[in-house]
This record gives structure tokens, sequence and C-alpha cells, in this order.
């Protein structure tokens, strides 16, 4: 209750190169605590699922992915996070690709740190909250995004 998320997606890199940076800010979450949070494919829907699978730059053609090679955060934008004392933190991911148009949509944050062990790979629990997220090529022609 009284939690607040906010993301925010920068696009563009050196001249003629792709690259995405997404920033997450939280506050009111429990005090010194891990979460996970990664972009989905899909928006938020009525059930934990409806967002789908985390997004990949490369896709793993086996999903739910738990494979390293694909569930990474190379492949993947992971915003794992420690709240401060006052439940507050910001992270931040940046790659040198851009997301395909249409198919990143939401942010997910997960009830612990992301695990990398081949099977568990991607893995952070039960999705506590999700936020829609307008990334670029999901909301007109015109990339508008926040």
């Amino acid at each position: 209750m009284g939690a607040r998320i906010s993301v925010v997606e920068q696009v563009g890199g050196p001249v003629g190169g792709a690259a995405t940076s997404v920033r997450l800010q939280v506050s009111g979450l429990l005090p010194n605590r891990v979460y996970g949070a990664h972009v989905h494919t899909k928006p938020c829907g009525r059930t934990p699922d409806a967002s789908g699978p985390h997004y990949q730059n490369v896709k793993d053609p086996n999903q739910p992915s738990t494979d390293p090679a694909y569930a990474n955060p190379e492949n993947e934008v992971w915003l794992d996070f420690r709240t401060d004392a006052q439940g507050r933190a910001t992270a931040e991911s940046r790659h040198d690709w851009s997301f395909r148009p249409g198919e990143a949509r939401s942010v997910i944050i997960h009830e612990h740190g992301t695990a990398t062990k081949p099977g568990e790979a991607g893995m952070a629990g039960t999705r506590l909250a999700c936020l829609t997220v307008p990334f670029v090529g999901t909301t007109d022609e015109r990339g508008t995004a926040s």
C-alpha cells in the first residue's frame, strides 16, 4: 500500500548505433530488502502471468527461459535492487541493442533477486507488482515513451 514505481527509457547510442537504457525508481516498499525486476513482453493484466515472459534480445526457443545462455542480464533487462531503510531504490540497465517494436510492454517487480544458475536462471519468485510501460514502438508511430 502506498508503493510507487517510475520507469524511464532512453533510446539511442553513438551515431548509427542502437542502445537502450531503462531506469527504475521505487518507493514505499519494505526496507532493506532485495527485489528482482525485469522488462516483460506483454502489458499487465488480471493475472500475474498476463505480462508474459522476460523480454529477450535473443529469444530462447524454450519458454519459460531458465538457460543462462539466454536468461542473463546482457540478453534481458534486469533491474534488481535493494531498498534502503525508507523502502526506496533506483536501478538501471543499459544495453547496446534496442527493443523490437511492440515486444517490450511492462516492468515486473519480483519477490527476490534474480537467480543465475542453470535451470533457475532468470527466476526471481512471485510477481509482486506490474507497471505497463509505453516503451518505444508500443504506443504510436512517433515512439512516445515514458
